[in-house]
Parts: C-alpha cells; structure tokens; sequence
C-alpha cells in the first residue's frame, strides 16, 4: 500500500513501450509509480498490458497502482491525481507519455481526428501538468518530463494533428520551465525519433524504410533508449536543465 511522504512517481500511457520502459527505467525501491492506461476500443487488452506493467515493477522490488484514466478529461484527470494525492500527498515525478496518432493529409483530415489527438497529446499534457505544478511548487521540489517527439520540431507530412500537437508540447515545457523555476521544479522534454513500438510496427515497409533513411545511426531506437533519457532528466545530475528538449532521434534532428 502507499504511503504518505512515499516517493511518488506519475507516467501517463504507462502499460505498454515507452512508457512501461519508462516506468521501469524511474523504478526504485522506496517508491510508488502510479501510471495510467486508457483504450475505449480494448479495455480488457490494455488492462492486460498494465497488468504486465506492474508485474514488470514487481521484479524491481517497487509498488505501483494503475488506473483507466482518459487524461483529455478533466474530470478523470482530477481524479485520478486526487487519488494519489490522497495517498501520498505527493508527486515527486510526473512524465506525460500518453500519445495517439491519427494520420491523414490536411486536405482529407477529419475535424475528430484533430480533436482527438489535440485532446490526448497536447491537452492531457496540460491537465495533468496543472495539477502536478501546484503540488510541485508547495514541495518546492519536482520534475515533469514532456514526451514531445522530433516531427514536433522537423514538421511531417500527413501528420497535421500530431506535429501541431507535438509543437505544442514543446512550447509547454519552455513556458512551464520559466513559470515553475523558481519553486525549484525544472520541466523538460524529449523528442523521440523512430522508436520500435506497437505502434510503428504497422506501419507499411515502404514508411519505414523511408524513416530509417533520415535516421544518421541507421537503425530505429529502442523504447529503453527514451527511458533511460527520461530517467537522467528525473534525477539529480539534471537538476541544473531546465526548459530543455532532448532528442532521442538517432540523429535524424541535428
């Protein structure tokens, strides 16, 4: 069970590749993660991942709570950090993973499609960041690591709704990094290239093939290779960075 004071450690869209990297990668004993997953079209599947999320925690010898939670809701958003806060009373570590994609041309792009991503990717970051801000600034002490991606900075066509998203994620951070830094809060991101997930797992040969052909490396990065960003910026050999974006691209933004 939690504790009140516990170290507490929040990554949203938690149960399956870079985020259940990231959640192991932010693992220590003496803490509690609590992560969020959320697919209306298969509870019961992303359940399960979560499922492995936790077990994957439970090896490192580190307790952790997960939760359905849809973070473009307000009102499940404040529900679940009222939860943690009322267990804890803290949030030491917040990382905005959680990200959808729904790829089309402008000219052929759905108003939904804009929405929905806008909601999940930009939005949630800002909702959760809202709430992790104040209980950061009367700790005086906190971290929030924003997952932007590299097409937030290059641009990317027939992702409209994703790289405006992305963008803004990244304007986020360098506001929050100004507004948070003088309570002792420093705020980043990193900006992944082309990381093998579920998700880049479907895309056509000919897709891929064309992202590894920008990528300098010439090999597609590893969710482990966000993580372990992601697990720099949280600690103490980063507390002098703040409103900074890592990229995590493989060079393919220099």
């Amino acid at each position: 069970m939690p504790k009140k004071n516990q170290y507490t450690i929040v990554v949203t869209g938690g149960s399956r590749g870079i985020g259940r990297e990231i959640c192991k990668s932010l693992a220590i004993p003496d803490a509690h993660v609590y992560f969020n997953y959320f697919n209306p079209g298969d509870p019961e599947g992303e359940a399960a991942a979560a499922a492995e999320t936790q077990k994957a925690l439970e090896k490192k010898g580190t307790a952790s709570s997960s939760y359905s939670v849809d973070v473009s809701s307000e009102v499940a958003v404040t529900e679940f950090f009222d939860t943690i806060i009322n267990e804890t009373g803290r949030v030491d570590v917040l990382v905005n993973n959680a990200g959808i994609t729904r790829d089309s041309l402008l000219v052929r792009m759905k108003t939904k499609a804009w929405d929905d991503v806008l909601s999940i990717n930009l939005k949630g970051t800002f909702l959760c960041s809202r709430i992790a801000a104040k209980v950061m600034m009367k700790q005086r002490e906190g971290r929030i690591i924003n997952i932007a991606s590299v097409v937030g900075v290059t641009g990317n066509a027939g992702q409209a709704n994703y790289v405006a998203s992305k963008a803004g994620v990244i304007g986020l951070t360098k506001t929050l990094a100004k507004e948070l830094a003088s309570r002792g809060v420093t705020v980043n991101a990193i900006a992944p290239g082309y990381i093998e997930t579920d998700m880049t797992a479907t895309l056509p040969e000919n897709v891929k093939d064309a992202f590894l052909a920008q990528i300098p490396l010439g090999r597609p990065g590893k969710p482990e290779d966000v993580a372990s960003a992601v697990a720099f910026l949280a600690s103490e050999k980063a507390s002098y960075m703040t409103g900074q974006v890592i990229h995590v691209s493989g060079g393919m933004y220099i």
